[in-house]
């Protein structure tokens, strides 16, 4: 999964994260005595992903002491370019793994079926649980897992996406024995759903967004006709933070800033989102670019969300003072700074260009 804010360097981190998350779940896996273990959709960010890729995660999965089963979303779905048909797939994959192609259901032991929803392309245009679960009979004597991939129509924002899971007939499916759990994929936060305690999300194993709430955990389920246990287990190890609206007004804010951030833990795996509202002099806004300038070497990365950023800068005569301008230099912080206090196109260059002189006389002054 490429994330654009990232470096190369971190990047190249992020990916192997996602590796190492695999081989996490299989010590899971072995620890809670797990009979399978359950991927719901988006195993691969695309059907293009490149040979390496499937090749590491092929052989991470083969680590995993206990049968895999893998089911096609719509990142990666079974159609004609599918990366479950290509070669390297073929090939090697363990013979413990195990992709769900289709909706029949899959004895995995007496008393124990799993039936797959699989994506067979990008926009199936239909609800492929209650599909599956209409040509279902009543499990007797046998519990029966679904999987399925997408979004609920109780949380989905699509209100005219045919491929909507209607919860309804899920519960109903539910209800009437055809199915005693089922587990879903899309949602990268951990979600449980309806009232049966017996449908929910896992969520992603590593966080991918800001807006994620509870990623990063893996799903124990103890299942039979009569109860169902749910405990999460924690896998990941980068985070996402947002901050929001941190106020700057002045020296103390800054330091307050600069002790919040030097606070936070593994800032080589911590991606974190800011934006700030208030006011600052050219001195702060100095102070603040040094202050996000160190904290862009430590973490994996820093990224100030201009969309939602409420900082105003504004020159005050104290920032001039030390510099000891004259002539053309003088001028030419003068006509600066009237450009700044105006509200044209060139404002926001004129600031960042006169906090640059601030920030570079600082500097000068504390070598000297």
């Amino acid at each position: 999964m490429k994330r654009r804010f990232l470096s190369e360097d971190a990047q190249a981190r992020f990916d192997e994260a996602r590796f190492e998350a695999i081989r996490r779940i299989g010590e899971i896996a072995r620890g809670e005595d797990c009979e399978f273990v359950l991927v719901c959709g988006d195993v691969f960010e695309s059907n293009a992903v490149d040979r390496r890729s499937v090749a590491r995660a092929l052989e991470a999965l083969s680590h995993i002491p206990v049968p895999v089963y893998l089911l096609p979303g719509n990142h990666d779905p079974l159609d004609g370019a599918s990366v479950y048909r290509s070669r390297t797939f073929r090939e090697g994959a363990p013979a413990h793994v195990h992709v769900l192609d289709d909706a029949q259901p899959r004895t995995l032991r007496p008393g124990l079926e799993l039936v797959g929803m699989p994506w067979c392309s990008k926009r199936p245009g239909r609800d492929l649980v209650a599909e599956a679960c209409t040509a279902l009979a009543p499990a007797a004597g046998v519990i029966r897992i679904g999987a399925a991939h997408g979004s609920v129509d109780t949380l989905s924002p699509d209100r005219d996406d045919p491929a909507r899971i209607a919860l309804s007939g899920a519960e109903a499916a539910i209800a009437d024995g055809r199915l005693h759990f089922l587990a879903l994929g899309d949602r990268h936060s951990r979600t449980g759903v309806g009232g049966t305690g017996r449908i929910h999300y896992a969520g992603a194993p590593e966080p991918t967004d800001w807006n994620e709430v509870a990623p990063g955990f893996v799903l124990v389920v103890d299942v039979d006709d009569t109860r169902v246990d749910v405990a999460a287990r924690p896998v990941a190890r980068w985070r996402f933070v947002r901050r929001r609206g941190v106020p700057l007004a002045g020296a103390a804010d800054l330091e307050l800033l600069e002790a919040e951030l030097a606070a936070l833990p593994d800032k080589g795996r911590c991606i974190l989102r800011l934006d700030f509202e208030g006011t600052l002099d050219l001195r702060g806004m100095a102070q603040l670019e040094a202050i996000l300038e160190h904290a862009r070497d430590v973490f994996a990365c820093v990224d100030v969300w201009e969309p939602d950023n409420r900082l105003a800068v504004l020159p005050a005569d104290g920032d001039f003072d030390a510099l000891g301008l004259s002539g053309f230099a003088a001028r030419a912080v003068a006509g600066l700074r009237e450009r700044a206090a105006a509200t044209g196109e060139d404002a926001g260059a004129a600031r960042d260009a006169l906090a640059l002189l601030v920030r570079l006389a600082a500097g000068a002054e504390a070598a000297g």
